[in-house]
């Protein structure tokens, strides 16, 4: 029983017709450029942005170094644009100012403060 269920299978797989498929060439990565050897072919490099120099400029990287807490030797260096290191001071100003300003005693702008 088992011999003719093998051979009905053997059979079976014969009997389909295979197509075969055609193994599809890559694409080219390059098209290749006839050229003349008479001709040279200078490739140009792409050019580099000019280094800022000038240290007042607001895109000027300013590299500053503070010292780690816990550490006696230690330092971490922090590297921003003039203008990035503006605008730092002018965030870290504006946070202190509110600090200081929300702690002064008998200016409280609330609904739940003495000063009402």
């Amino acid at each position: 029983m088992l011999f003719t269920i093998l051979a009905a299978n053997l059979f079976a797989l014969q009997a389909t017709p295979t197509t075969e498929v055609e193994p599809q060439a890559a694409p080219d990565p390059a098209p290749q450029v006839a050229t003349d050897p008479n001709i040279e072919v200078v490739e140009e490099k792409p050019k580099k942005p000019e280094k800022i120099t000038d240290k007042s400029h607001p895109d000027y990287v300013r590299c500053k170094s503070e010292a780690v807490i816990g550490s006696r030797a230690r330092r971490k260096r922090t590297c921003m644009t003039n203008r990035e290191w503006a605008l730092a001071s002018r965030r870290g100003n504006e946070a202190t100012r509110d600090f200081v300003g929300d702690n002064q005693p008998g200016f409280q702008t609330g609904t739940g403060g003495l000063g009402n």
